[in-house]
């Protein structure tokens, strides 16, 4: 049997980023709402509100990431690496509340706007053009982490979005000081809430398909299937499964039937190496045997679809099969590592 471990995109590490993120926002969040407050606009508070979001999103995304880096020990095998998952679940749930919270009071002002004079406009120009800079400094020092980490991403696509929103309140803020437009206040926070709705959706539905072991969007089971089918000597593969162990990393069991002959270790290295250089497959725990002996979780369907595993890679453990085993074996019982 092989198992590997390949990290050739590490976890960078973001504390420092988290930090002045965190700090950043709060200030930003403090001169936000007493502005919103004095000038009483619905788009500053909103705004506010939603930042302070923002703020827990990025305690709970560090929260996670820290996490993720505790040791495995005997009962938790694979360490804490799901917190990253829950920590980006919980950031979009958390957005997806706020957003429709606002949309519901943005819709009750837009019925009866209320005047906004010359001075609260040009009041919520200026704090929101503070918010550009804030929050596109705060996008920027998680820019190079997105690629590869669904929690990252997640805060640098929120800070993203709100440097976009707070534009569109210097717009509302412009034309209601020049216009005299109140309604253009209710109308911005609809399209914030719209804005982010739109971005925050992927990573929820991304989120809560890796909380359930689903096979990453990065990763076509279907490829992987058929490259393992494709080995030298395997006849069949058996038992696959494919799920994210945390935001970044992919790990994959499976039993390789040889009728004909015997895997060796170079054969198991190879094989763990061009899943990982072809798939960037993380962690692979590969099975070589004449004969299966246990019961699948269920049947490979070539019409499932790439992306999407349906019942295969997709399934949790099945009763000393797949993830139970792999952890079982190679964490208590101390297999040989390919790096």
């Amino acid at each position: 049997m092989s198992s590997g471990h390949h990290h050739s995109h590490a976890h960078a590490d973001f504390d420092k980023a988290f930090a002045i993120g965190i700090c950043l926002n709060l200030g930003f969040v403090a001169i936000e709402a007493f502005y919103g407050w004095k000038s009483n606009s619905l788009a500053l508070l909103a705004d506010a509100g939603h930042n302070l979001s923002d703020v827990a999103g990025l305690v709970l995304a560090w929260g996670g990431a820290l996490a993720g880096k505790l040791q495995p020990n005997a009962r938790h095998t694979y360490g804490w690496k799901k917190a990253s998952i829950l920590a980006a679940f919980a950031n979009a749930l958390l957005l997806l509340v706020a957003m429709g919270a606002l949309a519901w009071e943005a819709a009750e002002r837009l019925l009866a706007p209320p005047p906004i004079t010359d001075q609260e406009g040009l009041t919520i120009m200026l704090v929101a053009g503070v918010g550009i800079v804030i929050n596109t400094a705060t996008a920027l020092l998680f820019v190079r982490g997105g690629e590869h980490d669904l929690n990252i991403r997640g805060a640098f696509l929120h800070m993203a979005a709100d440097a976009l929103v707070s534009a569109g309140v210097v717009v509302a803020g412009g034309l209601a000081w020049w216009m005299g437009w109140g309604w253009l206040d209710p109308v911005v926070s609809l399209l914030i809430a719209a804005v982010i709705l739109w971005g925050t959706w992927s990573l929820f539905r991304q989120s809560l398909h890796l909380l359930f072991d689903g096979v990453p969007d990065s990763v076509d089971p279907q490829a992987v299937h058929d490259y393992l089918a494709a080995l030298p000597g395997i006849s069949q593969v058996h038992d696959l499964h494919i799920w994210g162990m945390d935001t970044s990393q992919v790990a994959l069991t499976a039993q390789l039937v040889m009728p004909g002959g015997r895997a060796d270790d170079a054969f198991l290295q190879e094989a763990t190496v061009q899943l990982h250089e072809r798939f960037d497959i993380t962690h692979t725990t590969l099975q070589v045997v004449n004969t299966p002996f246990t019961e699948p979780c269920g049947q490979w369907s070539r019409g499932s679809g790439a992306g999407h595993a349906g019942h295969h890679p997709h399934t949790g453990a099945c009763d000393q099969t797949g993830r139970d085993r792999a952890e079982k074996h190679h964490h208590l019982k101390g297999e040989g590592h390919t790096h």
